[in-house]
């Protein structure tokens, strides 16, 4: 293997081990606090963590100078993310067990070939179909299954979940063209943000729950899913000279988070659950073949 290939199999298999833990994390952040707290600190967590990044890569001075002729897009991808995306999937981890969230959360890249027919003129093919089918007969299966996890599954949770796959694809259509660098597009999103999930904590939470447990996950959330994790994957998908090794990665992220669900929230992972996510990742397999590779950023895993 090249010596930039085992250097970019490294950043993807931390970020893929990172990004594995964040639905069990979700689930104990959120048993700490409301979801605006969280969603204000780990947005804050996730701008100081990426101005460091950007500081030490001498980055950051031309990132703040650069922020007002970027301002609009700046504004519309951070009312999308990680305002509005990760209220609603908030939302849905509170309604649902984790194992039921993580893996509908998973089927955005389904969403993403939906959504490219009317905004980018894709066409749909019968390879599509026959995975947009089996994706969604997965989740079925999987709210289902989830029901033996102790939690109720309401079917708000799953509609939420679902939803937050359509942001989470519009986004990444959205992405698609902006021409800024990637780690200076999430540092200028994320700030653009600030100013408003910092009103909505002040208007809805006022002091907010300030334990130590409470801090700790919101730093760990905006630290390990939204800010470095990304610069680690960024990194993997630069460094590498093969996208498809790094991408099928991905597929290992469902399965080690269901072994965090089960061991450390004591979820008991039903079988229709393990069914479904099998069903699902065969779909996302599938759908993936014989296809033009995408850009490094959509390559991307759910949460």
């Amino acid at each position: 293997m090249h010596v930039n290939d085992k250097k970019a199999m490294t950043y993807a298999l931390c970020a893929i081990a990172l990004w594995s833990t964040v639905a069990t994390a979700f689930k104990l952040a959120l048993a700490e606090q409301s979801l605006i707290q969280l969603l204000w600190l780990a947005d804050l967590t996730t701008v100081a963590a990426v101005a460091v990044i950007l500081l030490l890569q001498r980055r950051l001075g031309s990132a703040l100078r650069d922020f007002r002729r970027h301002a609009k897009m700046a504004l519309v991808l951070g009312f999308i993310n990680p305002l509005c995306y990760y209220l609603v999937l908030f939302s849905a981890y509170q309604r649902l067990p984790a194992q039921v969230a993580q893996p509908i959360n998973y089927t955005w890249a389904i969403t993403l070939s939906l959504l490219a027919i009317p905004v980018l003129g894709h066409r749909f093919s019968r390879r599509d179909l026959i995975s947009m089918v089996a994706a969604y007969g997965g989740v079925l299966l999987i709210s289902l299954g989830g029901r033996s996890s102790g939690q109720p599954v309401t079917m708000t949770g799953v509609a939420l979940a679902l939803f937050s796959t359509f942001l989470w694809a519009g986004y990444w259509l959205m992405n698609s063209k902006d021409q800024r660098e990637p780690t200076t597009a999430i540092f200028q999103n994320f700030l653009a943000a600030l100013p408003f999930t910092t009103l909505l904590f002040l208007l809805q939470d006022q002091a907010g729950v300030w334990t130590l447990k409470s801090t700790l996950s919101g730093i760990y959330v905006g630290l390990f899913e939204m800010g470095i994790t990304f610069v680690l994957w960024l990194q993997a998908m630069k460094s590498t000279s093969r996208t498809s090794m790094i991408s099928n990665l991905i597929f290992l992220s469902p399965f080690v988070s269901l072994i965090l669900i089960s061991q450390v929230l004591g979820e008991k992972i039903g079988s229709l659950t393990v069914v479904g996510l099998l069903v699902i990742v065969a779909a996302l397999w599938f759908q993936n073949q014989h296809k033009a590779p995408q850009s490094e950023m959509s390559e991307t895993p759910a949460e």
